[in-house]
């Protein structure tokens, strides 16, 4: 039966930056689907640990820093994620920060940080679990978390739009070395959602309402809009999708 192809039991998913919005619904929709979830996150994620429990699957938290994510570290944390379920079968690579300021002033700190936490450990985290897919002859699934600005340049996000452009290419290059080994690399690219990094925007009325009239849905995406795409990508529906990089946008790029 098609609808077999989507669910995930017996899967075990690593979602980073899963303590709120975006990430949250993430881990939620994958524990809806069937799997198990580890919860990676600076923040505590007891209530994302809650939602995984009253869907009748196992959580378990690993709080952690990608601002301090290396190549050891990124090994370490796929390794706990291991031992504490006994496999790994999807990563997605959610967690992003972003700074805002004009690219002439933009301050050399905070482009490290952000390109550190939304490009840099969403490599070393990838790294680590392909190699672990690749080890266990299982293969696995490799879902990044892109942007808008991944396709546009977006205004006074000069790191944010490098990074997150570096994660779109990322995403081709890996699904390019592994595809024929059975690894699954693809992205999402969520349109402007109501989310903390959102915020600022949505606060600023001539900003929010210049956004809103061009989505052709007509409203701000919400974090459960992306739920069904990442399980689609998670799972078996999608396994000859290598190197997608898929909107979740309201109309945004069509318009």
């Amino acid at each position: 039966m098609i609808l077999d192809l989507f669910r995930l039991h017996g899967r075990v998913a690593l979602v980073t930056g899963a303590a709120r919005g975006i990430g949250q619904a993430i881990a939620v929709g994958l524990a809806e689907a069937g799997a198990d979830v580890c919860v990676l996150d600076v923040l505590p994620a007891k209530e994302t640990l809650q939602q995984i429990a009253a869907c009748g699957r196992r959580g378990s938290d690993l709080q952690h820093d990608l601002s301090q994510t290396d190549a050891a570290a990124a090994e370490a944390l796929v390794s706990a994620c291991v031992a504490a379920h006994g496999r790994l079968d999807i990563l997605v690579n959610n967690a992003g920060i972003i700074r805002r300021a004009p690219a002439a002033a933009f301050p050399e700190e905070d482009w490290r940080a952000v390109l550190q936490v939304n490009l840099n450990s969403a490599f070393f985290l990838a790294q680590a679990a392909a190699r672990h897919f690749l080890g266990s002859g299982r293969g696995g699934k490799i879902i990044q978390v892109a942007s808008m600005l991944s396709f546009q340049g977006g205004f006074r996000a000069s790191a944010y739009a490098a990074a997150k452009s570096g994660l779109a290419g990322l995403t081709r290059a890996l699904a390019n070395e592994w595809a024929g080994q059975g690894v699954n690399v693809n992205a999402i690219a969520p349109g402007y959602m109501a989310t903390e990094v959102t915020a600022q925007l949505r606060a600023d009325p001539a900003r929010r309402d210049s956004i809103l009239a061009r989505i052709p849905a007509g409203r701000w995406g919400e974090p459960s809009d992306v739920q069904g795409a990442v399980v689609f990508l998670a799972s078996d529906a999608s396994a000859y999708l290598h190197g997608v990089i898929l909107p979740v946008d309201g109309g945004w790029l069509a318009w």
